[in-house]
């Protein structure tokens, strides 16, 4: 654990090239979205990669970034934690005060799909009635899938049953993450293939 001045002054010179990357058009199509951050530069996601590959993976930094309500020290964070090192508790924290889907589908894309319990955290998710914990249940399974893992027969009754439920709901975000999410199931060979055809059936909807 590094002491409080040497954070401090990093996350001083972070911010302080988050202004150079400032894009006032971007951040202001983002208030009026309703996406509204302490402090929000605009600055592009390719910037923030970029900037996360010069700081390299800190567990420190990345839980001093996170507190910060301010839009690309959150995305920043999600770049640099290390997954292995994520603890599940501080998993939950992060959840718990994630601000908006952008921040929600980074934190899936960058760390969460990556985490040691990933498969765990993401049935959590998927049963949660809250429609960004939904959304990050769905992306990570999605990537999960892509890589070929299969889930077991309590996972997979588990998975079509909340996507089913998640695809006739309100959220449109929620449901393009579920139909991602049923797309990939499908993908993983012909037995997965069937069963997500004869979900989707059962609830009318025609997306094979």
């Amino acid at each position: 654990m590094r002491n409080n001045e040497e954070l401090n002054a990093r996350i001083k010179e972070i911010k302080q090239s988050f202004r150079l990357m400032m894009d006032g058009v971007a951040s202001q199509s983002m208030r009026e979205k309703g996406l509204n951050y302490h402090v929000n530069w605009g600055a592009s996601v390719p910037m923030l990669k970029q900037k996360a590959q010069e700081t390299g993976k800190d567990y420190d930094l990345a839980i001093a970034l996170w507190k910060e309500n301010v839009r690309e020290c959150k995305i920043l964070a999600t770049m640099i934690m290390p997954a292995e090192q994520m603890l599940p508790e501080v998993v939950d924290i992060w959840m718990e005060q994630t601000p908006s889907q952008e921040v929600a589908e980074m934190a899936s894309f960058n760390l969460y799909q990556h985490l040691p319990f990933a498969p765990a955290k993401a049935y959590e998710w998927i049963a949660s009635d809250k429609d960004l914990y939904q959304l990050c249940g769905f992306h990570v399974l999605s990537r999960i899938f892509a890589r070929g893992q299969e889930p077991n027969e309590r996972g997979i009754n588990e998975f079509l049953d909340q996507a089913m439920t998640a695809l006739q709901g309100n959220s449109i975000a929620v449901k393009k993450a579920a139909l991602a999410s049923v797309l990939r199931f499908a993908d993983l060979g012909l037995v997965y293939e069937r069963m997500a055809k004869s979900a989707v059936k059962s609830i009318n909807l025609d997306v094979f």
